[in-house]
């Protein structure tokens, strides 16, 4: 029943996507100009026309004062192609034609014995016809990679939903960067879910890249919103979430659309728990899935939480006949620090030396001058920053950054 509903979903979801994908094409070719002549544009109106224009002016000019020995007004070909790469169809084919007009034009004020005559005029207009085709091959390729831009974009708002600010008690800030800057689009998930038990954040990374990894970490973060809610202990989410990477591995072995080489999809993740309104403060509780450590920020400085020793998500039945998720950690955690947790795109991030990321150094030294810094939105900003001056801008995984701390109250 539940796969059912799943499928459902997926449909629904795929149909959204189609109806997206069918309202952003009319406007495609309009944002594509736009894009295109963002450098091109004076008092808000497009220039594009000026450069192709001014080098046909310059041809005729030139041209009209040399000698018969060295005629140039040939050259004006260059004008529709440069106008190809710039302008749109209509301009380009416009400039085209006013290319050819200007060299019969200039061609036939020269004496007879002088004219570059049928030759050249050939040059020029099949010059002209050619660049307005190849116009109009790399507009619809321009629009074809908006078009396809925005389903991406559509895709990850659908895995990554956007979360007002600050909600369910807890301010909170995040980044996510593809690796790949074309897919936009990756395995790293992360979510706030408030709910009568408290309010649970998840951060994770599935192992691999494309579509098969989005679908993944879509299913996770559907279990994660449902249980999260509903179950009071954050065991209990832990236990279906594994339960889930399971189910979900052996749904893509049942397509028959098992990972390369054989390997197994898993999920490394932290899931934390923040206390409920009223309930005893100064502690969180924290379940991780073999991810990276959090970092707690805070006034008193920079602390690393103890690193996961439980397994991935979809390994936890190696660790035995029982459930196989990592232990519950209660740590404490005052009002004034700030949770940080970051994938592996932080912590691998290497410079032109093969050195990582010093993710913990970086983020106590700058706290430790500014600590205002521990703020969400700042210290996500810094670690972002940090990371790409470090990489310089050379992802080679997928980075999401997400920082979360409880609102403070306003002092009247």
């Amino acid at each position: 029943m539940e796969s059912g509903w799943r499928s459902r979903g997926v449909r629904r979801a795929a149909r959204a996507c189609a109806c997206f994908a069918g309202r952003v094409s009319g406007g495609a070719e309009h944002r594509t100009r736009a894009q295109r002549q963002q450098l091109l544009r004076v008092r808000g109106r497009s220039v594009a026309w000026a450069p192709p224009l001014l080098l046909l002016t310059a041809i005729a000019v030139i041209d009209s004062n040399t000698s018969g020995e060295f005629r140039i007004i040939s050259w004006i070909v260059l004008v529709p192609g440069i106008a190809a790469a710039i302008c749109g169809v209509r301009g380009t084919a416009v400039l085209a034609a006013l290319a050819l007009v200007t060299y019969i034009e200039v061609d036939a004020a020269w004496p007879h014995q002088d004219q570059t005559g049928l030759p050249d005029f050939i040059l020029v207009a099949v010059g002209g016809a050619l660049a307005t085709m190849a116009c109009a091959v790399r507009v619809r390729e321009e629009r074809r990679m908006l078009h396809m831009r925005d389903v991406a974009d559509t895709t990850r708002r659908t895995v990554l939903r956007p979360m007002p600010t600050p909600w369910a008690g807890l301010d909170h800030a995040a980044v996510y960067l593809a690796a790949d800057i074309e897919a936009r689009v990756g395995g790293d998930f992360y979510d706030i879910q408030p709910g009568p038990h408290g309010t649970r954040v998840l951060l994770g990374d599935v192992q691999g890249k494309g579509l098969p990894a989005v679908d993944a970490a879509a299913a996770l973060l559907g279990t994660f919103r449902e249980a999260a809610y509903h179950e009071a202990s954050l065991g209990v989410v832990a236990e279906r979430l594994e339960v889930r990477m399971r189910r979900q591995r052996q749904y893509v072995a049942d397509l028959g659309e098992e990972p390369a080489r054989g390997v197994e999809r898993f999920a490394t993740a932290v899931l934390v728990g923040f206390p409920p309104p009223g309930a005893p403060g100064g502690h969180i509780e924290v379940v991780n899935f073999g991810h990276e450590p959090p970092l707690v920020a805070g006034p008193s400085g920079v602390r690393l939480l103890p690193p996961g020793d439980g397994l991935p998500l979809g390994f936890g039945g190696l660790a035995g006949p029982a459930s196989g998720v990592p232990p519950v950690r209660r740590v404490p955690f005052a009002a004034d620090e700030t949770l940080l947790l970051v994938t592996d795109g932080v912590t691998e991030a290497r410079d032109a030396e093969g050195a990582f990321f010093p993710l913990h150094e970086r983020v106590a030294l700058a706290v430790s001058v500014d600590p205002g810094l521990t703020h969400p939105r700042h210290l996500v900003e810094l670690v972002r920053e940090g990371t790409l001056r470090h990489s310089t801008g050379h992802l080679v995984d997928d980075t999401t950054i997400f920082a979360v701390r409880a609102v403070r109250p306003v002092r009247g």
